[in-house]
C-alpha cells in the first residue's frame, strides 16, 4: 500500500513537470459578472478584483525539478522492500 502511494504521488509530479516543459503561461478564467453575482450572499462574499484572469508562469527550472523529484520518489518507491505476508 505504501509503494504504491509513493509511486502514485511520483508519477503524478513527473507528469506535472513534462506539462511544465510544453507551457510557457497559464491563464486562469474567473467567469463572467453574471456568474460573480450569483456567488456571494446579497453581494457579501463576492469581489470585483476576482474578475481579472489569474496568470501563472511557472519559472523554466519547475519543469526539470518536478521531474527530478518525482522520479527519484518512484525510484524509492520501487526500492523499498515487500511486504511479506
Amino acid at each position: 500500500m505504501l509503494r504504491s502511494i509513493f509511486f502514485a504521488t511520483g508519477l503524478f509530479v513527473v507528469l506535472w513537470g513534462v506539462s511544465f516543459l510544453f507551457v510557457d503561461k497559464v491563464t486562469l478564467k474567473v467567469g463572467s459578472q453574471a456568474q460573480l453575482r450569483q456567488r456571494g450572499f446579497r453581494g457579501m462574499f463576492s469581489s470585483r478584483s476576482a474578475a481579472k484572469p489569474k496568470i501563472i508562469d511557472p519559472p523554466d527550472w519547475a519543469a526539470f525539478s518536478l521531474m527530478s523529484l518525482g522520479s527519484v520518489t518512484m525510484l524509492y518507491a520501487i526500492a523499498l522492500p515487500r511486504n511479506k505476508q
